[in-house]
């Protein structure tokens, strides 16, 4: 029998808010983190706006001498896996410190500190660069960096597969709790990635809505005049355990990990198989792994990107997998309102999703107002919907061709 997987601790950091408490209640009331972007001028920039961080300070967390050696993904991951270590009241020592593991995944790694030391480069000289550039740039420094925090020495790495970094980060990570290679994993994903020239980049392939006159109701999944996502940033981290690790300590479970599936579309590298293919592969799977039907999932937490193609795609497999559950099943789109977290997203997601099933509440898609025939589903739309949500999927679809769907359950 495989082991069960329970989760004990939620962090994160986001546009809604620095904590998981103030994040959940700015998705239930419906707000969006979108706002002119602080982070550089952006007024020759097609798309003008983000979904920053807001009013987080690195110097007064970790202090000037630890924070000036870390990029802004790693002090995201550092600060989410704190509050979750926290809830979970799971003590790394020496009893137990060679079987707690770290996988933290993201997209890009420190992407701001590479184009900033190579603009200190070209403008003062090699000998100019910082001394902390390698590891500050490397997308495995948030793990490695909370290992020494933590003392953590069970399984540690990083994990990238685009935007779906931080859901196969999850799915990964339980996988190795339940072959016996740890019985504890502080697993999530982080990205920091608002910056000129990834911004450019984006906007080049016309993957950012530039609806810049009305920031908070530009990100709109599944809306007919959807025009491209909302760029957000953040981490969000999961302490996962096996059932009986969790038991022994007589921690409170909040939920269970129970289904994990991954795919890839081979289609193209950036743009979605147009039917869904491949992501109705990893639902598929995923349902498969948890022994799960589609009539036992009550909300899907959908990626949802806002952008004509995912969203378009995304519903097809959607009804591919469910048939025609697909239209009893409530499915919302959080990007609405945190924005895309880039390879963070699927673990905020996860966060979002264990949320749902505390709760009995599920967030809705704002800024639904013009239906499309092609997406034609129960998109829980401007409202959130208290209900009875057992089982909860997470979708997450990422540049590569990537899939990753998880299922969370109410612990039994």
């Amino acid at each position: 029998m495989r082991k069960r997987v329970v989760v004990t601790g939620l962090g994160c950091v986001s546009p809604l808010g620095n904590n998981v408490k103030e994040t959940w209640e700015a998705l239930l009331a419906g707000k969006s983190g979108a706002a002119p972007i602080t982070a550089f001028d952006a007024s020759s920039h097609k798309t003008k706006f983000a979904a920053e961080v807001k009013g987080f300070d690195g110097v007064e967390l970790f202090g000037v001498r630890e924070a000036r050696k870390m990029d802004r993904f790693t002090q995201f991951a550092t600060a989410a896996s704190l509050e979750a270590l926290e809830q979970s009241g799971l003590t790394i020592d020496d009893s137990n410190r060679d079987r707690v593991g770290i996988l933290i995944g993201s997209g890009i790694g420190g992407v701001i500190t590479t184009i900033e030391q190579y603009d200190t480069m070209k403008d003062r000289g090699p000998d100019r660069v910082s001394p902390f550039l390698i590891p500050m740039m490397i997308s495995d420094s948030a793990a490695g960096n909370l290992a020494i925090r933590t003392g953590a020495r069970g399984p540690n790495m990083s994990l990238a597969t685009a935007c779906a970094s931080g859901t196969n980060a999850l799915g990964e990570a339980t996988e190795m709790i339940r072959r016996g290679a740890a019985d504890a994993m502080i697993a999530g994903a982080s990205e920091a990635a608002i910056h000129a020239l990834t911004m450019a980049g984006m906007n080049v392939m016309t993957a950012l809505s530039t609806r810049n006159e009305d920031p908070q109701r530009a990100s709109r999944p599944f809306d007919k005049n959807r025009d491209g996502f909302l760029m957000g940033e953040g981490s969000a981290i999961l302490i996962l355990e096996s059932l009986e690790s969790a038991q022994a300590r007589g921690a409170k479970i909040l939920c269970e990990f129970t289904g994990y599936g991954t795919s890839d579309d081979a289609f193209h590298i950036s743009a979605p198989a147009e039917n869904g293919a491949g992501a109705a592969i990893s639902m598929q799977l995923a349902l498969q792994s948890g022994g799960f039907e589609p009539k036992d999932i009550h909300y899907i937490n959908a990626h949802g990107t806002s952008t004509q193609l995912n969203d378009k795609s995304e519903t097809a497999a959607i009804k591919t997998v469910f048939g025609e559950q697909a239209y009893k099943v409530a499915v919302s789109s959080t990007k609405s309102m945190t924005g895309h977290l880039l390879g963070a997203s699927g673990a905020l997601e996860g966060v979002i999703s264990a949320l749902t099933i505390i709760n009995q509440m599920v967030p809705p898609t704002i800024n639904y107002e013009t239906p499309d025939p092609v997406c034609d589903l129960d998109y829980v739309p401007n409202q959130p919907r208290k209900m009875d949500v057992g089982n909860v999927m997470s979708n997450s679809f990422g540049f590569g061709g990537h899939n990753a769907t998880l299922i969370l359950s109410r612990y039994q």
